[in-house]
């Protein structure tokens, strides 16, 4: 019997009760991208990019020009005053191209194939007006495509992800470990690029499986064994780090699950993200919120979806939305169990994390700030069933609404029912409109 939480189709707090279905892929979709505010680009297996109006599903273009699956796209916005603004996506293919395409036209502008082996992640340092490749080896390019510099051979396995550092640095991670590179630019603005290795992070016990920045102060990266580590984004060195999320003693406030064996992949962290406050961690078939200030969980689902949970997002409330393998896509409110009498938050970074304070996680100094702090809890408020197989990822539109991709090869945008039927309301009333003016002047 699963132990999955459930609701009922009385769904009050739940506002998608409208859905589109984009039709177009022919294999799994495994990306979505934001263009702009009424945009987005979808891309997966089929080698195919896909640009679609996020308001009214409209298929807007259909990119041909790779010719195997798509495993990294990254948007690209104009910042040269000089230039007229452009949008551009960047997409990264199996068949070891990198393509670049212009959002407005449809049109490819330029395609780079001198790789050596698949490049897995694309990062833009809007600031440098420059974008990173990462494969075998770490390549800086310009708006046209042409290589500024390059790292020598890394490793075979290749460069999984890639978070952008203040100070023009970069933190990529490579297996079990987490290289710092400097990216020295250009004066003139064409030679004299370089990318120097500063430092190498082994803190980690397991392949690193997600990256996220959460300001100019901080980042966290998560690995395969539910290992989280909260670094100084400056110096680079661990502030606080989790690694207990499936050990029920650390969190006395959650059930405890029977288990013969805990499985690799029940405790990997497939996906990060964060506000200022809280990191969000999809972990194994769980969600996790951690306290950046009290450096622990606070409230967790260690049973959120059937399966692994493979993207988590924070909303602008304190709304949570989570998909999964096994297709769902859940919606969750952060709630407070118990109110205690408010204390001014500290702000600043060390207050945020104590000053020449040694890093101690000990289980009975948790356990004391567990009696002393609020106590919250995940509740579920919406539950959206429309996809036949894993949902991989989904953007969020705002008032637009939600779009979804799955690996039964549709896109499906979850929209507000009230606020579609208020449109539709107020395109008729318009149009009733115009024809008794019509009918008047008759």
């Amino acid at each position: 019997k699963s132990s999955v939480q459930t609701i009922g189709e009385e769904q009050i707090q739940n506002p998608y009760t409208e859905l589109l279905v984009l039709k177009g892929h022919q294999d799994i979709v495994r990306f979505l991208v934001q263009i702009d505010d009424c945009r987005f680009a979808s891309a997966g297996d089929d080698g195919i990019i896909f640009i679609w109006n996020a308001q009214t599903g409209e298929k807007l273009y259909e990119l041909h020009g790779h010719t195997h699956k798509i495993t990294a796209i990254a948007p690209f916005s104009s910042s040269d005053v000089t230039e007229e603004e452009t949008d551009l996506i960047i997409t990264a293919s199996a068949d070891r191209t990198v393509i670049a395409w212009d959002c407005a036209s449809g049109r490819q502008v330029q395609k780079v194939s001198c790789f050596h082996s698949t490049v897995k992640c694309l990062t833009v340092l809007q600031r440098l007006n420059v974008w990173l490749s990462g494969g075998s080896d770490l390549c800086v390019w310009n708006r046209k495509l042409d290589l500024l510099c390059k790292t020598s051979h890394l490793t075979d396995a290749g460069i999984s992800a890639l978070v952008e550092l203040p100070k023009n640095c970069v933190a990529a991670a490579v297996g079990k470990e987490l290289i710092i590179f400097r990216l020295i630019a250009s004066s003139n603005g064409c030679e004299g690029w370089n990318i120097l290795e500063v430092k190498r992070l082994v803190d980690h016990q397991d392949n690193i499986s997600s990256l996220v920045s959460v300001n100019d102060l901080t980042f966290v990266t998560g690995s395969h064994v539910g290992e989280l580590i909260v670094w100084d984004a400056l110096d680079w060195t661990k502030q606080a780090s989790e690694c207990n999320f499936w050990d029920s003693s650390v969190h006395p406030d959650v059930q405890p699950e029977i288990k013969l064996s805990q499985s690799p992949h029940e405790t990997s962290v497939q996906h990060l993200t964060s506000d200022e406050e809280c990191v969000f961690a999809a972990v194994g078939k769980g969600i996790y919120v951690y306290n950046l200030q009290m450096k622990r969980v606070i409230a967790c689902q260690r049973t959120a979806h059937d399966s692994s949970v493979l993207h988590i997002e924070k909303l602008p409330n304190r709304q949570l939305i989570s998909c999964s393998e096994d297709g769902s896509v859940r919606i969750w409110e952060l709630r407070e169990k118990q109110q205690l009498p408010a204390e001014p938050v500290p702000t600043g970074f060390f207050n945020m994390w104590g000053f020449g304070r040694a890093n101690k996680q000990a289980n009975q100094a948790a356990k004391k700030m567990h009696e002393n702090t609020p106590v919250y809890f995940l509740e579920l408020v919406g539950d959206l069933i429309g996809h036949s197989s894993a949902v991989q990822m989904f953007l969020y539109f705002g008032e637009l609404g939600l779009a979804t991709c799955s690996a039964d090869h549709l896109i499906i945008l979850w929209k507000d029912g009230e606020r579609e039927s208020s449109l539709r309301s107020l395109t008729l009333f318009k149009k009733l409109a115009q024809n008794g003016d019509l009918q008047l002047r008759l």
